[in-house]
């Protein structure tokens, strides 16, 4: 039970850091948590890392986390992460520059103590002479299993985008802060990399942007605009995004991670993600035709 309830506060302090106020359930649903919270405090008294899990005033259609003030601290590595490296890209061709990189990255032994076995360490993917480098945050599970950033659920849904601006997938550039999913307590499950985690990382990730050198830089996520641009906890994605910022002298567009669309899915979140792309597609002077500037609206 304990795990469960692990799992549910660090999804719900995730989508807080995210913007997210409220997340929809049904009466069955939170029927069932209650009686799950009910159950462990019978067991054990009032859970600690919460204050109160509960329907606000508007019944049982939402859940909210009010006041969360401690998570049960979660072991985030399996080894000590020592000092960033100093990663200096070979004389040669993007294609040279790209390999030797991508054999740095895979092999370090770092990242390979991080990635369960079976597991893999996850490189970035796409047209090293792309326009747009879309940037995320960590691997998930299906990510670490095909070695390859954004290939399940959102990152089908982040083809989709893609497609919607008028691009194939292997048009651009996508990577991520990290190069291994961060370790979790149980087997399900993801969690945000701490600050140490993306500092080591992100080396790999500025010599992947020296490689494809795009014009824009999309940062999908609060994760990923914290890695890029330092943790700031005034910052908030639904004040942040559609708003220009630079990285490494790169515009840079903050927006929503394509999973955040997943658990909200209203026309006019997905706007909100749409007008930031179209603001991507006008600065690069992309065409943009009435049907695309008409999505969602």
């Amino acid at each position: 039970m304990r795990a469960e309830l692990d799992a549910l506060v660090f999804e719900l302090k995730q989508l807080r850091k995210e913007g997210c106020e409220s997340v929809y359930i049904g009466d069955e649903t939170l029927s069932g948590l209650r009686n799950a919270i009910e159950a462990y405090r019978e067991l054990h008294g009032k859970p600690e890392e919460m204050e109160r899990v509960a329907a606000d005033g508007m019944g049982s259609e939402a859940l909210v986390v009010e006041k969360p003030r401690k998570v049960v601290a979660v072991k985030a590595t399996t080894v000590e992460i020592p000092k960033a490296p100093e990663i200096v890209l070979p004389e040669g061709s993007k294609e040279t520059q790209r390999d030797w990189l991508r054999d740095r990255v895979l092999k370090d032994l770092v990242c390979q103590a991080h990635v369960k076995p079976g597991k893999q360490v996850v490189f970035g993917v796409g047209s090293i002479d792309a326009k747009i480098f879309f940037c995320g945050e960590a691997p998930g599970a299906e990510e670490e299993a095909q070695g390859e950033p954004f290939v399940g659920l959102a990152g089908q849904l982040l083809t989709k985008i893609i497609g919607a601006m008028g691009l194939k997938r292997e048009q651009v550039y996508i990577g991520n802060i990290m190069n291994w999913r961060p370790e979790m307590p149980t087997t399900y499950g993801n969690r945000p990399p701490t600050m140490e985690e993306m500092t080591y990382c992100l080396p790999f990730l500025k010599a992947q942007v020296a490689v494809v050198k795009p014009e824009v830089i999309v940062a999908l996520g609060k994760t990923a605009v914290d890695g890029l641009l330092g943790v700031d906890k005034s910052r908030r994605m639904g004040s942040i995004r559609g708003k220009w910022d630079t990285f490494e002298g790169i515009p840079l567009m903050p927006t929503y991670h394509p999973s955040y669309l997943l658990r909200n899915q209203s026309n006019a979140t997905k706007r909100e993600v749409w007008e930031d792309l179209l603001l991507v597609m006008e600065k690069l002077e992309m065409p943009i035709n009435e049907k695309q500037r008409g999505f969602f609206q």
